[in-house]
């Protein structure tokens, strides 16, 4: 029996893009011959994976963990809003915001840690679920909040499940108060944000070159009018407070009251905000649009008819 070595395995896995634990079950069962082994996975299904990693993922879910005073969101791509709607597809995601929950939001942590009751590793699951499911995945973010003393709420939008959306938000809660208070409080909060979409927690939190960029805009446009510079400073100075209450979340006025800044009610509440997370799912990914009528018909070798 040839012995299966690790250089076999990492060969395997390289041309097939199958989970480690398959290649090398793969290899044994058909005692180290690698071109078998290639098609006792195909045979499986399990190499398919590899082949569907180029394709766009910007649907999927949004999920988040929470346990005393640390809470974890995560965001996991897949092609298709269907596959968001599967059972297994959610678990994974809720088992994924788990592992980030224990072991932080470092993404290479997260896809290295076991993945519960299965003997894989993250990463390895996921290559199992895309092979199952059909569909290119990805896990593209996570984030991790802790406070010392208090809560980390969450707040998820548009739930399809507990703890899964996709909109989620978490929001850490710093004070000595009851709990339960500081939990309703940092998920009216969440609600908020899920609104409003700061970008920073305070005016300190501001990135420089943004509001420097505002205050090129501002100033150029304010000459414009013809005015003095003294003027002009102080027409920039108003609209730069009004930047803020635009992007600086305890400068926002409340959503719950429409009237009241956000930082007068964490104030009143004995409480501060000890930072946030806010992930829309897809945001930022570069989505395919596509003719669905020439793709079947690419895919079924039938020829489209030339435009008239």
């Amino acid at each position: 029996m040839v012995a299966v070595t690790a250089a076999l395995v990492k060969d395997l896995r390289e041309r097939t893009g199958a989970g480690m634990m398959d290649c090398k079950k793969a290899l044994v069962e058909v005692d180290g011959d690698v071109e078998a082994a290639i098609d006792w996975l195909r045979k499986k299904g399990l190499s398919t994976a590899a082949k569907k990693s180029g394709r766009v993922a910007s649907e999927g879910l949004v999920g988040v963990a929470t346990s005393a005073r640390r809470a974890a969101m995560v965001e996991v791509n897949s092609e298709t809003d269907f596959v968001a709607r599967n059972e297994t597809f959610q678990t994974f995601v809720h088992e994924v915001a788990k592992v980030a929950l224990s072991v932080g939001e470092d993404l290479t942590a997260i896809a290295a840690a076991p993945f519960p009751g299965t003997g894989r590793s993250v990463a390895e699951e996921l290559v199992q679920l895309i092979a199952t499911i059909g569909e290119n995945m990805a896990l593209r973010r996570a984030k991790v909040l802790t406070v010392t003393n208090g809560a980390v709420a969450s707040y998820i939008h548009q739930a399809v499940a507990p703890g899964l959306g996709k909109i989620g938000v978490l929001v850490a809660v710093e004070s000595t108060g009851e709990l339960a208070a500081l939990e309703t409080l940092g998920r009216q909060v969440g609600m908020h944000i899920a609104a409003t979409v700061p970008t920073a927690l305070d005016v300190s939190d501001v990135d420089p070159a943004e509001l420097e960029r505002e205050k090129a805009v501002l100033s150029d446009q304010a000459r414009a009018s013809g005015k003095p510079e003294a003027i002009i400073e102080r027409m920039v100075a108003g609209r730069i407070a009004k930047y803020y209450q635009e992007v600086v979340l305890l400068e926002q006025i409340w959503v719950h009251d429409g009237e009241t800044r956000v930082a007068v009610v964490v104030e009143k509440a004995g409480a501060r905000l000890g930072g946030f997370a806010r992930f829309k799912l897809g945001e930022g990914i570069d989505k395919q649009v596509g003719d669905f009528a020439a793709e079947v018909a690419a895919a079924s070798g039938v020829a489209q008819p030339a435009p008239v």
